[in-house]
């Protein structure tokens, strides 16, 4: 993991590097105010302010030099500066105007790699970057390491990242934080978990399901619970994917990688809260044992679900994890999942859509995704369409005939397993970036996970 507490350090006077962060409408004014050899430079560099120009300009001593970035992006958005933190040679910096604050974040992660499979990782020396904030360094480290966390495990291959893989990354974090954990695995998940244990029979035995819980926090304070989709990959089942389809389904675990950082952001900040975070772990695998299309299965909560796609299993297992979630009355729950194609559909890749059961807390996840430059959109839980989860045989299908507002009737699937008493958010993330921008690397992405930290942070910090 990049030790991102080495790349902010506190603006004492050392010294440092300028940069010049320039608005495109405040760049004529901002030239015919540098000295000749500044204005030189820039003319020299074609530099005419257009956001994305860039310029390497003469500093007071011989050796020494300052940058210029024209940028049109919003002094709160934290991605203001990563294509510098990216670029730049190692060495340290400041800015020479204002504090740097939420670019902070986008300094730091333009500076992550996920080296696993290289022979030979990059070794270019840290930038680092001065603030006149120490105050906030400790906040951004914090969001910082658990958005690579994310990266990091999406992009690492299902080779490397099963079922037992994911329960080991949970007692990391437990051990980490003084937290308790409890898998539920084998006869006892299939008795207790029993779709948790369906979908997941299929796999290897050194990949077999399991339900994977950590608590942590005062008894006496609100409860919480934070559920992620733990699909470690994803061959669609008996309905099989196609090679393209099957391509990137090692990141079909990208909600419980949400989940799981999200809960290390939680114990770290010590916010006032009982948690309770739950991922069902599973591997939807073809084998003679695998579920069928047409198989009715019993979920924990009692109702009986027509099976009619098995590569709609994610709300399947998401359904046995959300009753465990509710036996022990949570004032809110919050899942993340990968969980249909369809709001990809619908709001493309950089986009997740919220659904949420409550109007205080669809309004709190929009505002937090808006302040924290990780956007959300909200999309209905529509009623008219519930008819659309209607079985002939059982009480349920879990994927309606048609395909018509799959992301919707996949969320309508999960609210019958939660009480209107309770407060509860779910997010379909994408969890990944198919093409890189200025800190955000093609690859695993945390899609979400800082909007949800700010709901958490500001009802319970």
């Amino acid at each position: 993991m990049t030790d991102f507490s080495s790349l902010l350090a506190p603006d004492r006077g050392q010294p440092a590097r300028t940069i010049h962060v320039v608005h495109p409408d405040r760049f004529k004014e901002w030239l015919i105010a540098q000295p000749a050899r500044t204005r030189t430079a820039v003319a020299a560099n074609k530099v005419v302010g257009k956001p994305g120009n860039r310029a390497i300009l003469p500093g007071d001593a011989p050796d020494d030099w300052a940058m210029l970035l024209v940028c049109n992006e919003d002094v709160t958005s934290p991605w203001r500066i990563a294509s510098l933190g990216d670029g730049l040679p190692e060495g340290t910096y400041r800015l020479a105007e204002g504090e740097p604050g939420a670019a902070m974040l986008g300094w730091c992660l333009a500076q992550h790699r996920f080296t696993r499979y290289r022979s030979a990782p990059d070794a270019q020396g840290p930038r680092v970057l001065l603030t006149g904030e120490p105050g906030r360094i400790e906040e951004i480290v914090r969001l910082a390491e658990a958005t690579a966390l994310v990266r990091d495990l999406v992009d690492t291959g299902a080779s490397d990242l099963g079922p037992a893989d994911l329960e080991a990354q949970v007692e990391l974090l437990a051990k980490a934080h003084g937290a308790t954990t409890r898998v539920t695995r084998g006869d006892a998940l299939a008795v207790e978990y029993p779709m948790i244990h369906v979908v997941g029979q299929a796999a290897s035995k050194e990949r077999a399901p399991r339900l994977i819980e950590l608590e942590w926090g005062d008894p006496a304070h609100p409860r919480i619970a934070l559920v992620g989709k733990g699909v470690c990959f994803d061959s669609g089942g008996l309905d099989v994917k196609t090679s393209g389809g099957m391509r990137l389904m090692k990141k079909d675990m990208g909600g419980a990688a949400h989940m799981i950082a999200l809960a290390g952001l939680v114990m770290g900040a010590k916010l006032k809260v009982r948690l309770h975070l739950l991922v069902p772990a599973v591997e939807n695998a073809i084998a003679g044992n695998a579920f069928r299309p047409g198989d009715v299965l019993r979920s924990r909560a009692g109702l009986m679900v027509e099976n009619t796609n098995t590569d709609a299993e994610g709300r399947l297992i998401l359904a046995d994890a959300l009753t465990r979630a509710v036996e022990d009355r949570p004032e809110l729950i919050v899942d993340f999942a990968t969980l249909t194609g369809a709001a990809r559909v619908a709001l493309g890749p950089d986009l997740p859509p919220l659904f949420a059961n409550d109007e205080e807390l669809a309004a709190d996840f929009l505002a937090a995704g808006t302040a924290a430059h990780d956007p959300l959109w909200r999309l209905p839980l529509w009623d008219g369409y519930d008819d659309m989860l209607k079985s002939d045989v059982a009480d349920m299908v879990n994927a309606p005939d048609g395909g018509f507002a799959g992301a919707v009737t996949a969320a309508l699937f999960l609210r019958r397993f939660v009480p209107k008493d309770i407060a509860w958010a779910h997010v379909d993330t994408f969890a990944w970036r198919p093409a890189p921008r200025p800190g955000r690397p093609k690859g695993g992405a945390a899609l979400g996970l800082a909007a949800a930290w700010g709901v958490l942070r500001k009802r319970y910090g």
